[in-house]
């Protein structure tokens, strides 16, 4: 069965301009229990960044984390899928490369992300990832 990314994907994730401060950002990740967020310039895409960027590109050099911007830990270099676009390409592109989310662009324009869990919920939702992943916020 073929199936459109658009299907799957999360519509309207959380996205921050390229200098929003890190502290920022990682209580956004809390506060909506997500852990990456689009960077954005408009409504252009510029980055993603995790909660594993955090901790590796900011928070791991130790010191003040003041002044620090969410684009000093975000990946810029990123591969994306098309609404449109069959899951299928979506899951080969996250396999050959080794990414758990895509984001989603259209006219260049972010209207999505689509994630590994959200194709073990779909496609294998009695799967570990597909159980955890379906499961609710812990808190």
């Amino acid at each position: 069965m073929t199936q459109a990314v658009r299907e799957i994907m999360t519509c309207n994730p959380v996205a921050v301009a390229p200098d929003t401060p890190v502290c920022e950002v990682a209580a956004r990740m809390r506060d909506e229990d997500i852990g990456a967020v689009l960077v954005c310039a408009g409504d252009r895409l510029r980055g993603l960044v995790t909660d594993r960027d955090l901790t590796v590109r900011i928070l791991a050099e130790g010191g003040d984390v003041t002044g620090r911007t969410v684009a000093e830990a975000c990946s810029s270099e990123l591969v994306t899928v098309a609404p449109d676009d069959d899951v299928d390409r979506a899951v080969q592109l996250m396999r050959g490369k080794a990414l758990r989310r895509l984001p989603v662009v259209e006219d260049g324009r972010v209207v999505g992300i689509v994630a590994l869990g959200d194709v073990a919920v779909e496609y294998d939702p009695e799967s570990t990832l597909g159980l955890i992943s379906a499961a609710g916020p812990t808190r």
